[in-house]
């Protein structure tokens, strides 16, 4: 256990002042003033986490919706998310989509119930935009203009000379057998273009051919051998995932033009919006919520007019590129040669990405408001510019499951931020076999790095509504069994015994979610992405890998984010996140070429004459714009380029390692500074003149390696008010205090001193004396010590050591200062537990054991495969302070000493204080720990968990009380 430094656990801590402030959260009409104690102790319902809310269609009672709602309340949370999701119910007979299914009646009963009970709690209710996903409704079939189409092809091969006569070429995917021809094309093949995969063509050679009544008559030229080429448009036939919802089927809606999100809007305003659901959702309403863009097409994705729109846009036929833009079972079938295919292909996404992000997120979005909903949504799973559709949607929102590099969140977060939106989103916590396995650290593990990255509201992969039909115990569950075994992850709820502490768990994300919404984000950089994808897991060169571990922090942009009006320089800063430089790298979704657009190019021009730092990487001197090159375009933007290399806040870098140096030489630092790389991660935001900054030590991945381990250094952190003191904000017990040991740079900055633990996370505010409830202390504070801590007790200084001895602190003021620690007695390691379990199986048993040493249930013949909550007893004697340390615990767990329960314990690393609680002599201490259900379900449903190893249960220790004196140095 690291104790030194200003993180260790504050020896003010009381058990009756942390209970009284982290009860229920107060209404938005009684939350307590910015910036109090319990302002942060008890954060407002906006800001608590949400679930997502699973149905099984509408089988379900308006009675339990109520009391679901009520649980949700009482567990601390802010909102739901209602989804028509049952992929765990393999007989489909059993859903009656014509009564139950999504969309009637007794659908709309459920919503009606939902939402007048959250109004009454005061939750928000969002609303998915259809059954499961991609979005799709009944009012549609394959065939209807508003529905989901591809583009297929044919071909046969015509040999030199000859002449064919014959059927237009079917589709080489099967499909759909309704289709209409759009186009027959000949071109010749050239081996030189062919890949692995794709066969060569001559773009000089592209021609059309005519159909006369579904038949071709056809002489191939004299020289090479050609291929006839046909295109099919044709319905997509993709439903919603794991239907039928509604009768009749429901099917997925283009999400490219005007007719399909019409379709969307008018049946929500036909069949789902009742009278009574329009009213209520001006009491509960959140957002309409869409998940990711999951469709699945077998040839090319398409939309009517794409021919007619690609040509306005792009300046050039479509029919031109038509053959390497091609897709059969997702993968390319023809290419020209390779600089030309990329930028065809680049022309044809970038069209497609304009049209999706107008015609559907902006429409979605402005329908949303007028019925008085937000969108939210997952902006990705096609080849579009999740970027700009951050920007444009009112709350993006990505996921820990798909998500495995912070850069996908910080993509998200750029376009969040630079068109000045307050919230980014994550459904957390879907992890794939691990139905009622997993634990509430594996999820906090999996998402502290991602609040460093912007992320600040949490969306729980998810709370399954009570029962189905055919579910088996524990009751019906979203997404388990899956394929007949356990499926993801999870189905929270009063089901699971870890729900006995979901308060601690909901009040921690709750808190988080309140600082990291405080004011405007700051990022040091801003890297510009010439393509906008996101859940890549593809970095920024040098930044991802160097520059975070040493404290710097980035966002990405794209580049119609610089046509925004806040996309402006003032005093040398970029946009609302007052970017400190601009950093421009190749496209690496294609090929990793040096492209950009000239209306780009121009405003870098605009930056850089306005005083904004600009850092280019490879060789811009003969880039290219990103499509095609037409009327000297490639010229022009080399033109602009040279202009830009030209001025004195630019440079370019021929390698990644130059970067830093570039930076340095532009007068560029990062606000957060450390000299040796760590797995600390950091984001700051300010509001006003207070600083705040979110720490963690970790990354986003369930098991990452190299693992994280500890760390312990000095942290440099800007602030911005030249006298603001630093706070430390727990945000697991809601507490806040003065941080006494820190140094004044002469730059202002403050230099402290950061031990946390793998996973672990803390809150550092730097603002004027007073905050936070906090008595303002003695104007001296701690440089340096060699103690354990130090730390204010009203206007003294009082340091704290493990061990007897004189220690030294110097002071703010120049003195040097001494005290001694006495005596102090060895560690105690209980020596016997008494341990009473409540199973929580589907019989339920209680049994109390005695324990001569402590070991998981596993290995109890009569616990082995239980599953609940289990309190360990023991008696210890000591004779002053102490802390304890829990060691390993499965899963969650809560501490009382002398009958009276203690702060929220840090799940991540639990090791509490007990110096205010214990007295001299006996003292009796109860370990509570909550399990996940695993254990007992491998035994009591074989068939779908039998395979599931068991896992340790319980209080694994080891368990020690580990003394510590105090004395006051001032």
């Amino acid at each position: 256990m690291t104790r030194r430094g200003f993180l260790a656990l504050g020896a003010t801590t009381t058990a009756a002042a942390t209970l009284a402030l982290t009860g229920p959260p107060p209404s938005p009409a009684a939350a307590a003033p910015a910036n109090s104690a319990a302002w942060f102790a008890r954060p407002r319902r906006e800001v608590r986490p949400m679930v997502r809310w699973w149905w099984p269609d509408a089988h379900v009672d308006p009675a339990e919706i109520r009391r679901e709602v009520d649980q949700l309340a009482d567990a601390g949370f802010g909102g739901a998310e209602i989804a028509a999701v049952h992929h765990s119910i393999r007989d489909k007979s059993v859903l009656d989509p014509a009564g139950h299914g999504w969309g009637t009646p007794a659908w709309n009963a459920a919503v009606e119930a939902a939402l007048d009970q959250a109004g009454r709690r005061g939750l928000g209710i969002d609303l998915t935009i259809g059954p499961s996903w991609p979005a799709a409704v009944p009012s549609i079939t394959p065939e209807s203009e508003a529905a989901c189409k591809e583009l297929a092809h044919g071909s046969v091969a015509v040999a030199a000379g000859v002449t064919y006569t014959g059927a237009v070429p079917p589709p080489a995917v099967d499909g759909r057998p309704e289709r209409t021809l759009l186009l027959v094309q000949a071109a010749r093949t050239e081996p030189a273009h062919s890949t692995r995969d794709e066969t060569g063509l001559d773009p000089a050679s592209v021609r059309e051919v005519p159909v006369t009544g579904g038949t071709i008559t056809w002489t191939a030229p004299d020289e090479g051998d050609w291929l006839l080429i046909a295109y099919w448009e044709r319905g997509s036939g993709q439903r919603p995932e794991s239907g039928p919802h509604t009768a009749p089927e429901s099917y997925v809606v283009d999400h490219f033009s005007r007719a399909g999100t019409q379709a969307v809007i008018d049946f929500w305003e036909s069949e789902l919006l009742t009278p009574a659901v329009r009213r209520l959702l001006g009491r509960a309403g959140g957002a309409l919520f869409e998940d990711s863009i999951e469709i699945e097409t077998d040839a090319l994705p398409w939309t009517p007019g794409l021919t007619e729109e690609f040509g306005r846009r792009r300046g050039y036929p479509l029919a031109s590129i038509l053959p390497v833009v091609l897709l059969a079972d997702e993968d390319p079938v023809f290419a020209y040669d390779a600089a030309l295919t990329r930028h065809a292909r680049k022309d044809y996404w970038d069209t497609v990405s304009e049209l999706f992000n107008e015609h559907h997120f902006t429409a979605l979005r402005d329908w949303a408001h007028s019925i008085g909903l937000r969108l939210r949504a997952q902006p990705y799973g096609l080849r579009t510019d999740a970027i700009e559709a951050a920007a444009i949607l009112d709350v993006p929102e990505g996921e820990s499951l798909g998500f495995k590099n912070l850069d996908d969140y910080r993509c998200l977060a750029g376009g969040r931020d630079l068109a000045g939106r307050e919230v980014l989103s994550c459904e957390a916590g879907a992890y794939q076999g691990g139905a009622y396995t997993t634990t509430w650290k594996t999820l906090l593990r999996t998402m502290g790095g991602a609040y460093a990255a912007g992320l600040n509201q949490t969306v729980l992969h998810g709370f399954s509504y009570a029962d189905a039909p055919g579910a088996a115990w524990p009751g019906f569950a979203a997404f388990t069994p899956y394929d007949g075994t356990a499926g993801y992850a999870e189905s929270w709820g009063p089901r699971q015994p870890t729900w006995d502490h979901i308060t601690d768990i909901s009040g921690y994300f709750a808190r988080i979610h309140l600082i990291m919404r405080q004011g405007v984000p700051r990022a040091d950089v801003a890297v510009l992405r010439q393509t906008g994808y996101t859940k890549t897991g593809l970095g920024a060169s040098w930044f991802t890998a160097s520059g975070v571990p040493t404290g710097w922090t980035h966002q990405f942009v794209s580049g119609p984010l610089l046509d925004l009006p806040t996309a402006r320089v003032s005093d040398g800063r970029l946009g609302r996140p007052a970017y400190k430089a601009l950093f421009v790298e190749g496209d690496k979704f294609y090929a990793g070429k040096c492209t950009m657009p000239t209306g780009v190019a121009r405003r870098l021009l605009a930056y850089a004459d306005a005083g904004l730092p600009v850092v280019l990487l490879g060789d811009w001197r003969a880039a290219t714009v990103p499509g095609v090159a037409r009327d000297g375009a490639d010229e022009r933007l080399r033109a602009l380029l040279a202009d830009l290399l030209a001025r004195p806040s630019v440079r370019m870098v021929a390698t990644a390692a130059e970067v830093p140096g570039a930076l340095a030489a532009l007068g560029v630092r990062p606000d957060v500074r450390y000299a040796t790389p760590s797995t600390l991660l950091t984001m700051r935001r300010v509001a006003g003149r207070v600083d705040y900054y979110y720490l963690c030590n970790g990354k986003h991945q369930e098991n990452p390696k190299p693992p994280v381990t500890a760390i312990d250094h000095e942290v440099t952190l800007a602030r911005t008010a030249p006298d603001g003191v630093p706070y430390l904000l727990d945000p697991w017990t809601g507490r806040a205090e003065r941080i006494a040991r820190y140094a004044e740079e002469a730059g202002g900055d403050l230099r402290l001193r950061v031990a946390l633990q793998p996973g672990q996370a803390r809150i550092v505010a730097i603002g004027r004396p007073g905050l936070f409830g906090v008595p303002a202390a003695g104007r001296a504070h701690a440089v340096t010590t060699d103690a354990d801590l130090v730390r204010f007790d009203g206007e003294h200084l009082v340091v704290r050591a493990g061990s007897a001895g004189v220690r030294t602190t110097t002071l703010s003021d120049g003195r040097a200062v001494t005290a001694e620690i006495g005596p102090l007695p060895s560690p105690v390691e209980p020596g016997s537990w008494r341990l009473t379990v409540q199973d929580r199986g589907p019989e339920g048993f209680v049994r109390s054991v005695t324990l001569d040493r402590l070991v998981p249930w596993s290995e109890i013949p009569e616990l082995a495969d239980a599953s609940g909550v289990g309190t360990y007893t023991t008696v210890v004697t000591v004779e002053g302070a102490a802390y304890l340390e829990l060691g390993e615990v499965t899963d969650t767990c809560r501490v009382r000493v002398n009958g009276r329960r203690l702060d929220p314990v840090d799940q991540l690393h639990p090791v509490v204080d007990l110096g205010p609680h214990l007295r001299r002599g006996e003292n009796t201490i109860q370990v509570e720990v909550a399990t996940p259900l695993g254990n007992r379900l491998r035994v009591s449903d074989p068939a779908v968990y039998g395979g599931l190893a068991r896992r340790p249960y319980g209080l694994l220790g080891p368990v020690r009380l580990v003394p510590y004196g105090e004395a006051r140095i001032r």
